[in-house]
Order: C-alpha cells, then structure tokens, then sequence
C-alpha cells in the first residue's frame, strides 16, 4: 500500500504537467499570427510574402450607400453649411439653397480650409436646367486639387466642346476616356484619385501628379499624369509647392450646384 502512493503522486504530478504543457500549446496555437515567417521577401521590401508581422490595414466602415461618405472620411459639405470653406475675400458668398451650395457668379471661388495630399475625393453636381449658352458657357465649373491641378466640371450633355476642355476632363491636358454626363438638372458625381507630386529640393519634379477620375461610376481618367498647374490657351507648368494643399471650386460665372463634398486623405503602404 505504501509503495502505490509515491506512484499515484507521481503520476499526479506528470497529469499536471502534460495539462499545463497542453495548456501551453493551446495558448501559442491560439496567439499565433495568421501568416508565415519563412517565405521570401518582396522585391525591395522589408516584408515576406504572406508576412505574419506586416500589421493589419485599419478598419474603415463604408458608407450606407454608394456615395455616402466612410467612416475615415473629411467631410466637406454636408448640406448644412460653408464653415469649411472660404471665400476669395474672406468669409464664403456662395448660397445653400435645399441642401446645395450655389454658386454665386461674380463672387469668387470656394477654397476648403482644410489641406490635403494624396486623397479620395468625392463630389456631386448639377448644372443649371433649363440649360443656358453652348460650348465653355454652359453649366461650367470645376474643381482644383491643390488650387491648381483642375478637373473640369461642365455641362456636356449634348453640347460639344473641345476634347480637354469636356466634363471629367483634366483641363487642358487629358480629355475623358469617354462622356458619361447625365442630363442638365440631374446629378452627377465625380470620384476622385490623386496622387500629389513630389518635389527635389532645388524645385525641380520628382514625381508628377496622377489622377484617377471616375464620373457617375465610369473610368474617365485611369491613372493620367497631370503634366502641371491647370493653364488657359497655354501649357500646363509645374510650381514647387508644399505636401498638402486646399480643394477649390470654381466660379465660371454658372449657377452650377454642389452637394456632398467628402476627402478622404490615402495613406502609403505599411
């Protein structure tokens, strides 16, 4: 009887050990990182193929609806007021008017207070209905990336014009791939990819600009690169500037409208 009890405690003490060993195999296996630590490196990259410590892209909620601004986004206008605007000479002189900023012709352009870099970008407009005067007259607008990079915003609906001059188009530069507005009254949105350019230090290009456009769902610019500041009648030329810069909307002299107006700035890579 004595000689069962060192053997009953040992194999206690072993059933303890294995449980806790187990224990332990459940907690790695349970706090191990999806991915691996042995598959080769991106070219020029400090990270693996399927790396298991890359950290984890941030969780952004979409919006409720197509065109509804995300969770992560800066929104512009919202149908309320122009607190994040300004205007040329100070305070904005654009009117809302059921939910729409209006341009008021003669008054200036609209210029966002808050600065941006490379970002989505998200606006919806209306030119005038009924329409009024043809070709560059007629519903015309815009909106410049930086103050200065325009994205030309007209109402091309049975009314022609010259190609880098349409809707959609990077004005003076790019025409659309294709014209994909709706009818005068109707709204239109514009979904925008920019990649800001980057300067060397003696002002000289580093990089350009490149923009993506998307009008009312459809490619109009894929990834065109944007040879300089928007110029009439003359070639577009690159200015050094800072990393970040104001969305401008322009007065053409139209009472063309606008409605939500959303940024989100883009991030690199980890």
């Amino acid at each position: 009887m004595t000689t069962r009890r060192p053997l009953l405690a040992l194999a206690a003490t072993l059933f303890a050990g294995a449980s806790a060993l187990s224990c332990f195999a459940m907690l790695d296996e349970k706090d191990k990182k999806p991915g691996f630590r042995d598959t080769p490196f991106l070219p020029g990259d400090k990270w693996r193929v399927h790396d298991a410590d890359r950290p984890h892209p941030p969780v952004v909620t979409p919006g409720a609806k197509a065109g509804d601004a995300p969770s992560d986004a800066v929104v512009l206008f919202d149908g309320t007021d122009l607190s994040k605007w300004r205007g040329d000479h100070g305070d904005p002189a654009w009117d809302v008017v059921d939910g729409a900023i209006v341009v008021k012709g003669g008054s200036g352009s609209l210029t966002s207070r808050e600065e941006f870099g490379d970002a989505q970008i998200h606006l919806e407009w209306a030119a005038p209905n009924p329409p009024s005067g043809a070709d560059q007259g007629r519903g015309n607008s815009g909106i410049l990336i930086f103050g200065r990079y325009e994205i030309q915003i007209l109402d091309n609906f049975d009314n022609p014009t010259y190609a880098d001059g349409h809707a959609g188009a990077v004005y003076g530069q790019h025409p659309p791939l294709v014209n994909a507005v709706r009818p005068p009254g109707e709204w239109q949105s514009y979904d925008i990819l920019f990649t800001a350019p980057r300067f060397k230090d003696d002002g000289t290009v580093e990089t350009p600009a490149y923009v993506t456009v998307l009008v009312n769902g459809v490619v109009v610019q894929n990834h065109a690169e944007i040879i300089g500041s928007v110029a009439w009648r003359d070639l577009a030329r690159y200015q050094k500037h800072g990393p970040k810069g104001p969305i401008l909307l322009q007065d053409h002299g139209n009472p063309v409208r606008f409605r939500n107006i959303w940024v989100r700035p883009i991030g690199q890579e980890s």
